[in-house]
């Protein structure tokens, strides 16, 4: 049997009439940019996060690039953010002029909240938390810390739609950067991204950015972006976010599975922090020797993709910061032994049933 990795197009066939539906009523209406599907779905999601604004944008990354623009962060400024996040995360940083300074991971693949502390100077103007592979971070200590040091809080949701602590959604805590690129549990079918905040003025800050520097055409108050989410990506994450509860419930029957029936002592499964859920936008196991095991279940047909093989501090565009192999020993473990498994919406109980059995097979 062949199960890849991940399959989009299930999950589109689902709802196919009303996304194809929608697409025809975006190009009849005439308006493109900036129009009523873009408007309606800022509401719908941020009433779906419970919070004041959401601001659509065009991708994951510009969320947080305008996010650190907006909060007047750059040159001579620090922003702390995990090792092992996605590389996207700390250029968001960066191409703002601030410096990103690594913490180590925890044991559920989150900041560690303990090692915080001891990286914060008197530079350091934010911390960046990424709710990395769908769960929610310990946000009760980060926002302790964020308090206690007048810091200000981003939190990288590109994985964790739908995700909470202690019962809150991300995205809620801070200022939540989100990306809706088409793998992601609320994926749009091409790029797409947005920010979430309760800060009405940040809100228009955005806006503003987004959108060339200008609240009213050709009158540009600042130097912006090109940044918007467009009109028919808007449509089609509208149909989407109808279903996300659904979809969610759905990767999370997969996850169950996966944790009650893969029984390879060899094999370390993911975790699940107290007072946080995971929307299991990944499931990632370990094995020390992670490339045997992904040969094994190359040659048995499941297709794995390791997130991420080089951490961000060991890349040849952070070179520059010359933080050599060995100084986030975690980080680089983690990169070492880390796999993902298949998890999509649409996967079928065959399917779900041969990864366990092969991997149940597996003798390293």
């Amino acid at each position: 049997m062949e199960v890849p990795f991940n399959v989009l197009d299930r999950q589109f066939f689902k709802y196919q009439s009303e996304y194809e539906q929608k697409v025809l009523e975006v190009l009849r209406s005439g308006w493109y940019i900036l129009g009523k599907e873009v408007q309606e779905f800022e509401k719908e999601f941020a009433k779906y996060l419970g919070v004041k604004n959401v601001v659509g944008v065009d991708n994951g990354l510009n969320a947080l690039v305008l996010t650190f623009r907006a909060l007047g962060i750059g040159e001579g400024d620090e922003v702390i953010v995990q090792g092992n996040t996605y590389i996207a995360s700390v250029m968001g940083i960066s191409m703002n002029g601030a410096t990103p300074v690594f913490v180590e991971p925890d044991e559920f693949f989150n900041m560690d909240m303990k090692k915080v502390e001891e990286k914060i100077t008197s530079k350091t103007k934010a911390i960046l938390v990424t709710h990395l592979y769908g769960q929610a971070s310990n946000m009760e200590k980060v926002i302790e810390i964020c308090k206690k040091h007048n810091l200000k809080l981003v939190e990288d949701c590109a994985q964790s739609h739908g995700a909470k602590f202690n019962g809150k959604m991300t995205g809620n805590f801070g200022i939540g950067c989100f990306s809706f690129y088409p793998s992601k549990n609320l994926g749009a079918f091409g790029d797409g991204g947005a920010i979430a905040t309760n800060d009405d003025e940040f809100a228009q800050k955005i806006k503003v950015l987004r959108n060339y520097g200008s609240e009213k055409r050709y009158y540009n108050q600042v130097v912006g972006y090109n940044s918007r989410l467009d009109e028919i990506q808007a449509g089609l994450l509208r149909v989407k976010l109808k279903y996300l509860n659904e979809l969610t419930e759905e990767r999370e029957k997969i996850a169950k599975r996966y944790i009650n029936e893969i029984k390879n002592p060899l094999i370390k499964l993911p975790k699940v922090r107290e007072n946080a859920t995971h929307v299991w936008h990944l499931f990632v196991i370990k094995y020390e020797n992670r490339d045997r095991l992904q040969e094994y279940l190359a040659e048995k047909g499941v297709g794995t993709v390791i997130h991420y093989p080089i951490p961000p501090h060991m890349s040849e565009a952070y070179k520059y910061l010359n933080i050599k192999k060995g100084k986030l020993p975690v980080t680089e473990k983690y990169a070492e032994t880390v796999l993902s498994i298949p998890m999509y919406n649409g996967m079928k109980n065959e399917e779900i049933s041969y990864v366990v059995e092969v991997l149940n097979e597996f003798k390293g």
